[in-house]
């Protein structure tokens, strides 16, 4: 009687964890790792390499970081004219920012007192104060701000920049992103989804604790000669099982991870071995203080991650603490607490390693908080509703001509009346920064060639280019 020696049985015999191949797959250059892992060239000269995404999950009510309203503050407590008023009855009464705003840097681009760390930054910074979007519910929005529509399932702008620039490393991901050890954010892995693009464009996920990825390491150690006998097998058979089923993109990209996680045992290790920074280094990002140091860790490893060629990180925030609904001012401060150290940290970082041009930092959430008070049974605990008609966000490095504020909203904060930023044409922008045409950047799915900035009208930002 013949024994079949099978494919799942061998994956089985190997072991867990990744380290059988190792050695083999280094030496083992394949033509799918070459395809999805090497560097191709953009549409354009793009002034940007990489990009480091901070999302702040729920909505930071702009009124009380990025654009001071000092009608909105004399007016607080009266009910909103006409012109303003909230569409849905929501809200009853204006509540002005308790949170004072001071000029910053040459240019005197305004922020509050809740960013002292960030502020310093003014003048390498555009804030992007007309943005709105199409869906006031958190799921929807952040589709919107992280796909560019109001659906789900459908690629985030970082698998877009994967899959239209690869990666200038095989080493590490493309696309990589930081969740907060404390719990997922709101729509969880959908984050940072490759949606209908190939598989291997969507995000890694690397944790600030413990290992940075799950079973990269094996178990028990093997004399190199075993583990490349064992790589080199486990491969032959991949290879043998995808020839047989040509076309499916999920087994592909299954066997391009175990490649890309075999090369990883040795690049992810270095690249998030924080204990390699100096004492000051760690102390700019807040690692020193109990506050700020999940954040700032999560901030040292993307700029430890762009440092080694990883196109896009992504940094979040467990579940959506900026949705100020009650407490709007406690937890507005607290968010600040946690992030403005870190992040400011970042960009001095950058800066000083002569990163920052290179590096676009993208900060903002899925839209901004209203102007008036949702609750006023206690005046302590007021909060601000979502706030889809008019918010801001920031950008920095990477291209991006600083030290300017972008397009208005009222004077209440409540509508983007000048220069109006639809998400297209801030992914638009983001691309052009990376050299990517957002009109040409496409993919055929369902019969027709997908783009991020599909349906919507976008242009590219060009004041906001250097």
């Amino acid at each position: 009687m013949t024994l079949m020696f099978t494919r799942r049985d061998a994956v089985s015999s190997l072991g867990s964890g990744f380290g059988g191949m190792a050695l083999g797959a280094m030496l083992q250059e394949t033509a799918a790792a070459k395809s999805a892992h090497s560097s191709r060239l953009p549409h354009s000269a793009g002034k940007a390499r990489a990009v480091i995404q901070l999302y702040m999950h729920g909505g930071p009510s702009h009124v009380d970081l990025l654009d001071p309203k000092p009608l909105l503050n004399r007016l607080d407590g009266t009910a909103p004219p006409d012109e303003v008023a909230d569409d849905e009855n929501r809200t009853k009464n204006l509540m002005g920012s308790p949170f004072r705003f001071r000029k910053h840097g040459q240019s005197g681009l305004e922020f509050s007192e809740l960013q002292p760390h960030v502020s310093q930054h003014a003048d390498d910074i555009a804030v992007v104060r007309s943005m709105f979007t199409e869906h006031r519910n958190h799921e929807q929005a952040i589709w919107m701000a992280q796909t560019g529509m109001t659906v789900a399932g459908r690629p985030t702008l970082g698998s877009w920049l994967a899959y239209g620039l690869g990666s200038e490393t095989r080493n590490l991901p493309a696309y990589v992103a930081l969740p907060d050890p404390k719990g997922q954010s709101v729509d969880g892995t959908r984050n940072w989804s490759s949606g209908w693009l190939p598989p291997q464009y969507q995000g890694t996920m690397f944790r600030e604790q413990g290992d940075p990825v799950l079973h990269l390491q094996p178990a028990q150690g093997r004399p190199a000669s075993i583990e490349q006998g064992r790589a080199a097998l486990l491969d032959k058979l991949n290879r043998r099982h995808l020839k047989l089923r040509p076309g499916e993109l999920e087994l592909e990209a299954r066997i391009e991870a175990f490649e890309l996680a075999a090369r990883m045992q040795l690049a992810a290790t270095d690249a998030l071995d924080l204990s390699e920074e100096t004492a000051t280094t760690r102390q700019l990002y807040g690692l020193d203080n109990d506050v700020t140091k999940s954040y700032g860790t999560r901030c040292l490893m993307a700029r430890r991650l762009v440092e080694r060629g990883v196109r896009f990180v992504s940094l979040f925030m467990a579940g959506q603490p900026w949705d100020t609904h009650t407490n709007n001012n406690s937890g507005t401060q607290s968010c600040c607490q946690q992030t403005d150290g870190p992040v400011g940290g970042l960009l001095t970082d950058l800066k000083q390693r002569g990163l920052l041009d290179s590096t676009l930092v993208l900060w903002g959430g899925e839209f901004g908080r209203t102007p008036a008070a949702e609750a006023r049974d206690n005046k302590a605990a007021f909060g601000r509703d979502h706030h889809p008609y008019g918010f801001s966000v920031w950008m920095a490095g990477g291209g991006i001509r600083g030290g300017q504020a972008y397009g208005a909203t009222d004077d209440f904060g409540y509508r983007a009346v000048e220069n109006r930023t639809q998400t297209a044409s801030l992914h638009a922008t983001i691309l052009r920064l990376l050299g990517l045409n957002h009109e040409e950047l496409t993919y055929h799915h369902n019969g027709r060639d997908e783009r991020l900035t599909d349906v919507y009208p976008a242009k590219v930002i060009d004041q906001l280019i250097a």
